[in-house]
């Protein structure tokens, strides 16, 4: 197995505590409210080869829609709701495919020279790489990028002591374990927990449970 740790194993010493702040649940007619509280859009993982080994999304992407309703066909007739609910998902997976397509394209195309930190639409694009794969987080244009590339280095050790050494084939065959692992470390597009410890308790845990 090739080490993920053993790249770029250089730790950025900053303090932790003052991004582990949560969100509160909030009333869904405050839905705009939240979009600029979450300081994290998603976390995505891939290969060399565009492969998408990991994507956890904490804001749907924009989708643009017939005149903003859903629910009106082109020649101005009525969908079903549940049609319509079905064509808006639709156009949300395709907007994500669409979009990890091009941020795969711009992290693997970049040049070492440059720094890790690319301005993509409204937001940033903060990668590191490990071997083959590129772990990259989208977060507001204002966020720490210093803070976010601690961050992913994190979540790598997370994965290499869980996994012993992990690989990709590791994250390929245990995705599941993978995101249980994500989800202990970020909730609701904040960082939930950063002692490693208490993370890989956590999830050790909950196997036990299943």
């Amino acid at each position: 197995k090739t080490e993920l740790s053993s790249f770029h194993t250089c730790i950025l010493h900053q303090p932790r505590n003052q991004y582990a702040a949560k969100i509160k649940a909030t009333p869904s007619h405050e839905s705009d409210r939240i979009k600029s509280i979450i300081m994290i859009r998603f976390f995505l993982l891939q290969n060399r080869q565009g492969k998408t080994r990991l994507s956890k999304w904490y804001v749907p992407p924009p989708t643009n829609t017939s005149n903003n309703n859903p629910s009106s066909s082109s020649n101005g007739s009525q969908i079903p709701y549940q049609n319509a609910s079905y064509t808006t998902t639709n156009q949300t997976e395709a907007e994500k495919v669409r979009i990890e397509s091009e941020v795969h394209r711009l992290v693997t195309s970049r040049d070492k020279k440059y720094t890790n930190f690319i301005e993509y639409n409204n937001y940033k694009l903060i990668y590191r790489r490990y071997a083959g794969l590129f772990f990259t987080i989208a977060v507001d244009v204002a966020d720490n990028e210093l803070s976010y590339l601690e961050s992913i280095h994190l979540f790598v050790e997370l994965l290499d002591s869980y996994f012993a050494n992990v690989c990709e084939l590791d994250i390929v065959f245990n995705f599941n374990k993978v995101y249980s692992i994500l989800d202990e470390y970020m909730l609701a597009g904040e960082i939930e927990e950063t002692s490693k410890r208490e993370i890989l308790d956590r999830v050790k845990f909950l196997e036990k449970l299943e």
